[in-house]
Parts: C-alpha cells; sequence; structure tokens
C-alpha cells in the first residue's frame, strides 16, 4: 500500500509528492560541491562524500526502489537573517523524516532516506575507521547523493521556493512496499 501524502503531513512535513526513481537525476556537478566542503563535513561522515557512494552505486540503489517521495518543510522567518527560525525548519525536517522512516520501517520491505543535510547522529563519527554505528538509520544528503533539489521538485509538480521570509527544506525518501 502507497504511502499517503496526508501521512507525509502526519509526520510533520508541510509539503510532499511522488517521485520516480527511474527518472531522478544524480548529478557530478551537484556533488562537485560537496567536495568544496563548504559545509565542512567532505570525506568525514558516512553521510556524506565519498563515503555514502558513488554516484553509479547510489544511482543503482534508488532505481532498486518501486517508488519514492520528496518532501518538505518550509519555516517563515521574521527576516532574511531570521537564523533561529531557518535552524528549527531544518530540525523539523530532519526530525519528520525520522519519524516519517520509522513508521514505515514495518510496513515497508525497505526505507531509504535522505536527508536536507548531512548526519549528525553522533559527536564522532567513525568513518572512515569503523562501520557506521546506525546504518539503519543512515540518511546522505540529497546533495550528497548528486541530486539537484530543484529540478527533482519540479519535476515532481512541488515548488522549490515558497517567496519571501521563507525557507524550505527538502527530503526525499525511497519505498518499497
Amino acid at each position: 500500500m502507497r504511502v499517503s501524502l496526508e501521512e507525509c503531513r502526519a509526520a510533520g512535513f508541510t509539503g510532499a509528492a511522488y517521485l520516480d526513481p527511474q527518472r531522478v537525476q544524480l548529478l557530478e556537478e551537484v556533488r562537485g560541491m560537496c567536495e568544496a566542503n563548504r559545509c565542512g563535513q567532505y570525506g568525514r561522515t558516512w553521510a556524506c562524500p565519498p563515503g555514502c557512494g558513488t554516484l553509479e552505486a547510489l544511482e543503482e540503489k534508488l532505481r532498486s526502489y518501486a517508488y519514492g517521495m520528496i518532501l518538505q518543510v518550509t519555516g517563515r522567518m521574521e527576516d532574511d537573517y531570521d537564523v533561529e527560525a531557518i535552524e528549527a525548519a531544518e530540525r523539523a525536517c530532519k526530525t519528520a523524516l525520522e519519524r516519517l522512516a520509522e513508521a514505515l520501517r514495518p510496513r515497508c520491505r525497505r526505507v531509504l532516506p535522505l536527508s536536507a543535510g548531512g548526519c549528525a547522529r553522533c559527536r564522532t563519527c567513525t568513518y572512515p575507521d569503523a562501520p557506521c554505528r546506525f546504518p539503519e538509520l543512515l540518511a546522505p544528503s540529497l546533495e550528497a547523493c548528486g541530486m539537484l533539489v530543484s529540478r527533482e521538485c519540479e519535476r515532481a509538480g512541488i515548488p522549490y521556493y515558497y517567496g519571501p521570509r521563507t525557507m524550505t527544506f527538502t527530503a526525499a525518501i525511497f519505498l518499497d512496499d
């Protein structure tokens, strides 16, 4: 039974749409932005390159799922520099993704969450010296997987930008019922 958009909203997402895993494009140019290491996580976690795998392996993995969903949390900001609102929206997106994945694991054969931003579950990641402590909970970022989020939103028929004084964080989940 396919996950409903209402279930996504109940988990805490403000927007959701279906994705076709066969049409998702993973781009080397997007992965290249990770290599610039602006966030400081490149080569430091299992959720970021190169620890999250090659684009070829990730594409093969995504295409093996029956369907996907693009998921969003949009926060409202008091002004363009409302850091608290931005951080709250990011936390809400990560929390909603964890909540949805947890709710779906008992009823879906496979669940692959992809997050907005990198993993911060552990204070210090085991990468590259030891396996991930929580591989079943690992949610690589969309960009780390080479996904151009704005294009995938457009393909799924969901807005990428919701207007002034908003900040939207986007995640995805791939499923086999």
